[in-house]
């Protein structure tokens, strides 16, 4: 039994549909499908006669938009078989190959159009198109008129000779009900400003008011033109950024590689962002614009900055709205990292200025460059900032005052240690920024001769100055009421000396004490097979620490309160504010601590206000 084979058959309505509501993001697209077909013409006709005289102009009036070329122009034929054919493109033959305007093979980067989606998309918004074409390869054949509806119907037929005396096609569209806004004269220009400006051949627009037609194409592209200095080439970029994106850059990158067939500049951004935004680059493919935001163009890393560029080399998706991710797409975003990577050298070794500008506000896209790239990282590590004990600074600055560096984890730590680091000579660096942790652990790597730890309370400790022994030995019996009321806490108490006189005590804490302290509190709460094996890993490490600064005078007279009860409920209260002052999260039994303090204060206040009210009424 044979089987007899059959067309496919495509409903226009449900492919407008389609087209409109999920290949496209907007029905703007309609003015590229005009002019990518109109470009492909020009372009297989210069193939087939170099010398022949090319323009494309484009007008829109009256709910029309009209696209005249003198291109290639199509056959009764091959109006049958391209206009109206889904999938079919002029530029591709049956073994998806590619043909020029004499049927040879050409090279893909000639023409725009791939996917044979072509002028049936322009029904986005139109009710009606009306294509008036000439042949310039067969010069005795007659005009041809392809008219279609948005019904899925088409007719065609030839027309008289002087209809159009010269080889090219016209193009009319008349706008369906509800997208009149999109033939608006206007709107039709500057749509097509925005997706041609870089287009190779000359292309005007008309709005049929009488005035003279205006340049849409704006060649040669902004970054490819020549200038008279440096300086001025700077200040056409930053023009061209502040057109185009918004806003004037700090500064500008070429983004110049002619192997892969890209052309372009990136701008820095003169504000910081987040390092999650996904930024929107703009991508012109054989100088039509492909989209405005490709968003895998660089890599995360570069957040910093803004590209525009030209290719003809990268693959659009179907939608030719976006960049198609795959392996010639990675290359190129390696080679333009490396190029905005070189840059960032150029700076470091010959414009400090201009480099330390960028750092005051992209500090941070940098770091998060340089954790993966240990030569960039001793690159910039003159310039990299950092919230120092000392002041913010360089990594390179901090490490010529201290060899030995300790660094905190969280901002809080950080800002209650720094001032009593600063004054005993210890270098301490806020690690609780996003990255700073990471750039620490790889600066030995870059500089071996440097030691860096995390912070813990044995170390700060150790810098702090002794208490006289026989200072000690005499409030020993308050320091023994201070280690009793703090031991439910899991704190010990020591009596130090230290700047600035202020503060009366310091609490110092390391994630080997919180650790200790999780397992102890996890201890209490588990059963008995869980608190044998929690038993079983008790570790060494040391708890934290209340340090008392015997040089703050309200700490003597706490010490020399003859009321041990009231010495213990002062201790707590030193607990409870140096525990404030660090900013940690507070425990249950830490919250009820401070609670008692502050009762316990209180009742003693009013306790003695009316013992000496008492005394008053005796006299």
């Amino acid at each position: 039994m044979t089987s007899t084979p059959h067309s496919f058959q495509v409903d226009l309505r449900g492919l407008v549909d389609l087209l409109s509501h999920h290949l496209y993001s907007s029905p703007r697209v309609y003015v590229r499908e005009l002019l990518q077909n109109a470009v492909d013409a020009v372009t297989a006709r210069r193939a087939l006669d170099p010398g022949a005289e090319i323009c494309i102009r484009l007008s829109a009036s009256g709910g029309r938009v009209t696209i005249e070329d003198s291109g290639i122009g199509l056959t009764a034929d091959e109006a049958h078989s391209l206009l109206a054919t889904i999938g079919r493109s002029s530029k591709r033959g049956a073994d998806g190959g590619e043909f020029d305007g004499q049927g040879l093979e050409a090279t893909r980067g000639e023409f725009l159009g791939q996917f044979g989606i072509g002028l049936l998309a322009c029904f986005v918004v139109a009710r009606q198109i009306r294509v008036v074409t000439r042949s310039a390869r067969d010069p005795l054949a007659a005009p041809v008129e392809w008219l279609a509806t948005d019904d899925g119907s088409y007719t065609v037929r030839e027309l008289p000779h002087e209809a159009r005396p010269e080889p090219g096609t016209t193009v009319v569209l008349e706008a369906r009900p509800g997208a009149a806004e999109w033939t608006v004269p206007a709107k039709v220009e500057e749509l097509a400003r925005d997706y041609g400006s870089l287009l190779p051949y000359a292309i005007t627009f008309d709005d049929d008011e009488g005035g003279a037609p205006r340049p849409v194409t704006d060649r040669p592209a902004v970054w490819d033109r020549p200038f008279p200095t440096p300086a001025a080439r700077r200040v056409a970029l930053a023009g061209h950024c502040a057109q185009l994106f918004g806003f004037t850059p700090l500064d500008s990158i070429d983004l110049d590689l002619p192997v892969a067939g890209v052309r372009g500049v990136a701008y820095v951004l003169p504000e910081p962002t987040s390092p999650a935004h996904r930024a929107g680059h703009r991508v012109h493919l054989k100088g039509m614009l492909l989209t405005d935001r490709a968003d895998n163009l660089l890599p995360d890393w570069a957040f910093f900055v803004r590209a525009v560029l030209d290719t003809d080399t990268l693959r659009p998706t179907a939608s030719r709205e976006n960049l198609y991710d795959d392996e010639t797409l990675a290359a190129v975003r390696d080679a333009l990292g490396a190029r905005v990577r070189g840059w960032l050298a150029e700076l470091a070794a010959s414009e400090p200025d201009r480099l330390a500008a960028f750092l005051g506000v992209h500090h941070l896209g940098v770091k998060s460059m340089a954790r993966h790239d240990p030569e960039l990282l001793g690159l910039m590590l003159p310039w990299l900032p950092f919230e120092t004990s000392d002041g913010s600074m360089s990594l390179q600055e901090f490490a010529a005052a201290h060899t030995d560096i300790h660094f905190t984890r969280t901002v809080e730590e950080f800002r209650q240690i720094a001032p009593i680091a600063a004054a005993h000579g210890l270098g301490v660096i806020n690690a609780g920024y996003t990255y700073d942790a990471d750039l620490l652990a790889l600066l030995p790597a870059v500089r071996p001769e440097l030691k860096v730890t995390e912070l813990d309370a044995g170390a700060v400790t150790e810098r702090l100055d002794p208490v006289p022994t026989a200072a000690e030995l005499e409030l020993a019996p308050f320091l023994a009421t201070a280690r009793t009321r703090l031991e439910p806490q899991g704190c010990d108490v020591v009596l130090r000396a230290f700047q600035p006189v202020a503060v009366p005590a310091l609490y110092l804490d390391d994630r080997q004490a919180r650790q200790e302290r999780d397992r102890t509190a996890a201890l209490e709460s588990a059963d008995s097979l869980w608190s044998g094996i929690l038993g079983a890993l008790r570790g060494s490490a040391p708890r934290a620490r209340l340090v008392l600064n015997h040089n703050n005078p309200l700490i003597r007279r706490i010490s020399a309160l003859p009321d041990e009860a009231l010495t213990g409920t002062a201790v707590e209260s030193l607990y409870g504010q140096a525990l404030l002052m660090s900013q940690r999260p507070l425990r249950p039994a830490d919250s009820t601590l401070l609670n008692r303090a502050f009762l316990g204060l209180l009742e003693w206040a009013t306790h003695s206000t009316d013992a000496r009210d008492a005394q008053e009424d005796q006299k």
